[in-house]
This record gives structure tokens, sequence and C-alpha cells, in this order.
């Protein structure tokens, strides 16, 4: 029973660090092409530098081409953030909203102006009601927000979809310049064979590249896009509720609704947290 404990424990500590469905599906995935070269003929026959150089080479010229150097590195920054911060549960945004309503029925709308708030977004919404912003106004500038961020996030995502177009676009063009260079030795048999390998092997890298790293990294950010919306919509139903003087437990109703109903995290209204008191 201490060995699962422990095993669970060490589970759920990796999981704050690394997306660990990420970790076994690159490592999985790695791992099985790799038993599969070696259960073959070998690694080293897999490896040609020119064609590493032509495909990486050209799919990064070509994102460059079609994108902002700042775009690029956004990118990059976002697919690290990705998969080594932890996702935030939706049920820690609903109670969030849960206490600022708390707080505001006992001390007004006043107070949410002097917490303390990590969130850009939630900090904003905080003073924006605190200034006694109407409705209205709350909702435009909400709403012109969430936009904003999903713009943001589809040209870091669409970063990784246009990759995936590209490496094997240039994996191909890799393996025509080797069938080419191949046809001008066809004098000699001895050297066909290898050099048809050769030529495929771009190929082989354009693929991979595009396969197992560049869509899933791009499905990754767009999974975390949705994530994200959903925390901010919460957020904006919050605000609302808040200017509503809604009760708290109302509150919770109505932002819970967003959720599973099996992700769902309970409330009984004797246990309102006092984080913000």
């Amino acid at each position: 029973m201490l060995n699962l404990y422990i095993h669970l424990l060490l589970i759920e500590l990796w999981g704050n660090v690394l997306d660990i469905a990420s970790f076994l599906g690159i490592v999985s995935g790695i791992s099985l092409i790799v038993a599969a070269i070696f259960m073959g003929s070998g690694f080293d026959i897999f490896i040609n530098v020119p064609g590493i150089m032509i495909v990486l080479g050209g799919t990064v010229a070509a994102t460059l081409t079609t994108f902002q150097l700042r775009d690029v590195f956004a990118a990059f920054k976002a697919a690290l953030f990705v998969f080594t911060e932890r996702k935030q549960d939706p049920n820690d945004m609903v109670f969030t909203m849960v206490d600022l309503s708390a707080l505001t029925r006992r001390q007004g709308i006043v107070a949410l102006s002097k917490i303390d708030i990590e969130s850009d977004f939630l900090k904003k919404v905080c003073n924006l009601i605190a200034d006694g912003t109407k409705e209205e106004l709350m909702r435009d500038t909400m709403n012109i927000e969430i936009e904003s961020m999903k713009q943001r996030h589809f040209i870091i995502q669409d970063v990784f979809r246009k990759m995936a177009v590209y490496s094997p676009s240039f994996g191909m063009m890799g393996t025509l310049i080797g069938l080419i260079q191949m046809l001008t030795e066809l004098s000699n048999p001895a050297t066909v064979g290898p050099a048809m390998g050769v030529a495929l092997l771009t190929t082989f890298y354009g693929m991979l590249l595009s396969t197992l790293i560049f869509n899933p990294i791009a499905g990754k950010l767009k999974a975390r896009t949705i994530l994200e919306v959903m925390n901010l919509e919460i957020i904006f139903e919050g605000a609302i509720s808040i200017l509503q003087d809604n009760n708290p437990i109302h509150v919770y109703e109505k932002l819970s609704s967003y959720i599973p109903a099996k992700l769902r995290r309970p409330m009984h209204q004797k246990v309102l947290r006092q984080k913000f008191a």
C-alpha cells in the first residue's frame, strides 16, 4: 500500500512539471520507431546529414518566410509552456469567482481593487467592476479580450500547422534531389540501391517531423487554447454575476455548468473559501 501511495505521489508531482500525456506520447512514439528500426537493419543507415539539413533547414526557412520572426519565437515558447506547465483546472476558476462574489457581498465592489491576483485578465475585470463599469461596456471589453487571445493563439498554432505541411514537402524535395544524383550514376549498378535508400530518407524525416512532432504540438496548443477560453468565459460570466449581485451559490451553479458533471467539484453552502478575506 505504501508503494502504491508513493507511486501516485510521484505521478502527481511529475504532472505538475510536465504534461504526462504528451510525455508518454512522444516517448512511446519515438521508442516504437527506434525499436522497429533496430529490429530491421540497424540505426546507422537512417542517419543522413544532408537529408536532415534539407528537411529541417527548408522547413525553418519556409516558416520564417511565412511568419514574422516574433511569431515563430512566440510559437516555440508557447510549445515549451504547454508541455511544462500544469493545466489550470476550470474548477479553480469557478471557486475563485465564487469567492469574489462572496467578497463583494460582504465588503462591496470596491474591495476588488485591493486584492492581489496573478491573472491579468481577472485583474482587469476586477478593476472594471470596482470602477463601477456598466454591464454593456464590461461585456464589450471582455469579448474583445477573448477574441484577441483566440487570434494570437491561432497564429501560434498555425506556425506548427504550416511546419507540418512544409516538412513532408521538403522531404520529397530531398528525395527528388537524391534521385537526380542517383540517375547520374546508373552506369554503376552497385550504387543504385544505397543511393535510392538515401534519397528516400528525406521523405522519412519529413513525415516523422510532421506526424510525431509538428501536428501533435499544434493539436496540444489548440486543446490548451480551448481550456483557456473556457476559463476566460467563466471569468466573464462570473463578472456579470457579480455586477448583478448574485448569491455565491447561484454563481457556483451558473459557472459550474461550463464543466462536465462528472468533473465538477461539489460545493456546499457552508464551505465558502475565504482566501480573499
